[in-house]
């Protein structure tokens, strides 16, 4: 199990190629970074975050976000090792043909360090920017992916969906990872599970405890459902546990990635709490 780092990064914090420096120094092995393109003002929908029933204040962090792609580039060059995830893309909101282009030459120039968690969206007026219509983000997702891998594998590429198509085209560089990327959906409940059953490699949570194994079984319910092997679903979690003993514990249940999630957006708090995460990880890594 690799143990790293979430957070927003804003253009109040570290510049995303020191920040992966940073995070590469310390031993860590991942670094994972969320997107939002915008946010309407109007705040018509409501913060998953807030308390039930009410629609709390957004932290201004989720206006102040660095690109994804932009930054994850910038730290991929700046490092050798360093896993470089999404989490996640909102995917629904992006062009398939550019976003798999932009997918693919990063994962090509660092030699294999993608992982592509992907959301269907939340907030609805911001996919409403991007004309995507709210109840229709699910399969627009699904016909996404399928697009992406396309793109990904196959000389000659072509897809024909309900809200998207791709005439025969050629697209060069492939990834380095063959067929792509490990794709990752966050997000819960049944029909979330069934999409990662249908066609994911596996769960983007956005928080764990000690253990995952009960949390796990609706999707590998899903995967045998459309006849795939359980055994190969990819858990990359984010908020992890802070506990070594519990991470230790997610990594005996074949858990992938474990990100500690950083919430500060002052360097100075940024650098001193990789320095503790690093110890975490270090403690984690002996009980493994």
């Amino acid at each position: 199990m690799k143990i790293g780092i979430s957070m927003f990064d804003t253009d109040r914090g570290l510049h995303p190629a020191d920040l992966a420096r940073a995070v590469e120094d310390r031993r860590l092995e991942s670094l994972f970074l969320p997107e939002h393109s915008h946010i309407p003002t109007s705040r018509r929908s409501v913060w998953p975050g807030s308390r039930p029933g009410e629609n709390d204040p957004l932290p201004d962090y989720y206006s102040h976000l660095y690109d994804q792609i932009v930054s994850l580039s910038m730290a991929g060059a700046v490092t050798e090792n360093l896993i470089l995830g999404t989490s996640v893309t909102l995917l629904p909101q992006h062009d398939p043909v550019w976003l798999a282009k932009q997918i693919a030459t990063l994962d090509h120039l660092t030699n294999g360090r993608v992982v592509l968690g992907i959301g269907f969206g939340w907030n609805v007026e911001q996919g409403e920017t991007h004309g995507v219509k709210f109840t229709e983000r699910r399969d627009r997702t699904e016909e996404c992916v399928a697009i992406m891998r396309a793109l990904w594998s196959d000389d000659e590429a072509a897809f024909s969906g309900e809200q998207l198509n791709l005439e025969p085209s050629w697209a060069w560089p492939k990834p380095k990872q063959s067929g792509g990327p490990p794709i990752l959906i966050g997000g819960m409940g049944p029909r979330t599970y069934d999409a990662i059953g249908r066609y994911a490699d596996g769960w983007m949570p956005i928080s764990a405890r000690g253990s995952m194994k009960g949390r796990i079984e609706p999707i590998e319910e899903a995967f045998k459902k459309y006849g795939r092997d359980p055994a190969s679903i990819q858990v990359a979690v984010c908020g992890a546990s802070e506990k070594p003993e519990d991470l230790a514990n997610l990594a005996s249940e074949g858990v992938e990635h474990a990100c500690l999630t950083i919430w500060s957006e002052e360097a100075d708090e940024i650098l001193r709490e990789l320095d503790r995460m690093a110890e975490i990880a270090e403690k984690a890594r002996a009980l493994i």
